[in-house]
């Protein structure tokens, strides 16, 4: 039995194949969004990070001031009603939209 691959056929599959599979991988890069920073890693303790600032008391911390969090700060790279986003201070971990640190830079 010979089997004969039709010229046009072939270039249908070959387009096909060019359009979907980077699409999939697009797909699934979006899915996965980077781990949430654990509140315990050196960096994080530096600059005071916490994952609720609604529970921050400002004599604890003298910078911190009613308002801030994550969600408006420059450093979101979020829109300010996402659940979590990357920061531009902690490369390769997402933030709780609710979390503050004193690397807070009012969003204008």
């Amino acid at each position: 039995m010979s089997c004969t691959i039709v010229r046009r056929d072939f270039l249908k599959c070959a387009l096909s194949s060019a359009v979907v599979i980077p699409a999939l991988g697009v797909a699934s890069a979006r899915a996965a969004s980077p781990p949430l920073l654990d509140p315990t890693d050196p960096v994080a303790q530096s600059l005071g990070f916490v994952l609720d600032a609604s529970k921050l008391d400002s004599s604890a911390d003298p910078q911190f001031k009613p308002g801030q969090h994550c969600g408006v700060c420059m450093q979101f790279q979020g829109k300010s009603s996402d659940a979590t986003a990357g920061c531009g201070i902690y490369a390769g971990h997402s933030v709780p939209s609710r979390g503050w640190c004193r690397a807070f830079a009012q969003r204008s």
